[in-house]
């Protein structure tokens, strides 16, 4: 397979998406859903003796024929290929996380996310953010509230730097404090240019992706969620209620977690996995 070509009907069938003929909102909204729903965002590959290539074919591979996920720079990068090969007008932009432990913001091509013109307007899909990301395309062209769930996410604007943040049921309201995600803009990049940043996070102690194995899928009503020796089972709030997320948490025996990856990820490793839970070393470069 070459970068030209994908078999647009498997990768269709891998995430549970049947396609209408022509591009439109209803389609984005649809097959972005489909995919968090279908596709885990997970790091596997780093705690099972392999290395992460930005490559197509080789992500192609990997998330439709092999039913496996990845990080950002392989989810949203794979998906981008896919909304190009649905009629989908494309481009590629670098995100900068917030991180937890500093309070600062990651650097350049931190994170890799998609923007998407239709009809004259912009639409920022993420399909590889794990438990802080937004279910269906958030609009680029407005900067009021848009309400997805049990949250309600905005993108806030300071001259040519875009930052979104969302909001929960617990602290909803003009009063209530902002979760800041990450930042970014809209300067087009290509995929090779997280190169270095997709190394980076396979092997910094100051990435979650180095020091915790994890893998975490949408579900309809919550998200499941595996890290280390722990499976993380988190139910939404039903929307306007104001209750927070119940959350339970199962520890598991190493013999367990290819059990759990195989049943509840479709996941199967081979080389085999070996668990990592580490504390992660605050980034000395902060932005």
């Amino acid at each position: 397979m070459t970068s030209a070509d994908m078999d647009v009907e498997k990768y269709l069938l891998r995430i549970g998406f049947v396609a209408s003929a022509e591009p439109s909102l209803e389609m984005l909204r649809s097959v972005h859903t489909c995919h968090l729903l279908s596709v885990p965002f997970e790091d596997l590959t780093v705690h099972s003796g392999g290395q992460v290539q930005l490559d197509l074919p080789l992500l192609y591979d990997k998330i439709v024929n092999r039913g496996r996920g990845g990080f950002c720079f392989e989810n949203n990068g794979l998906f981008s290929w896919l909304l190009s090969k649905l009629g989908f007008r494309v481009t590629l932009l670098s995100g900068q996380v917030k991180n937890y432990i500093t309070g600062r913001y990651g650097p350049p091509f931190d994170h890799l996310i998609v923007m998407v013109t239709l009809e004259g307007r912009r639409w920022l899909c993420d399909v590889g953010f794990g438990s802080s990301g937004f279910t269906t395309p958030l609009s680029l062209d407005t900067r009021g509230l848009q309400e997805q769930g049990h949250r309600v996410y905005r993108i806030r604007k300071d001259r040519d730097m875009h930052f979104l943040e969302w909001q929960g049921e617990e602290n909803r309201g003009a009063g209530g404090d902002w979760t800041e995600i990450y930042k970014f803009t809209l300067a087009p990049r290509c995929l090779e240019d997280f190169t270095e940043m997709c190394q980076y996070h396979q092997s910094s102690p100051s990435s979650i992706f180095f020091c915790k194995s994890l893998c975490t899928i949408l579900k309809p009503d919550g998200r499941l969620t595996y890290i280390g020796h722990r499976l993380i089972t988190t139910t939404f709030p039903t929307a306007g209620t104001g209750k927070a997320l119940e959350t339970t948490t199962r520890e598991l025996k190493d013999e367990e977690i290819p059990v759990i990856l195989a049943e509840k990820f479709g996941i199967v490793l081979n080389p085999p996995l070996i668990p990592k839970d580490e504390e992660i070393t605050p980034p000395p470069v902060m932005y």
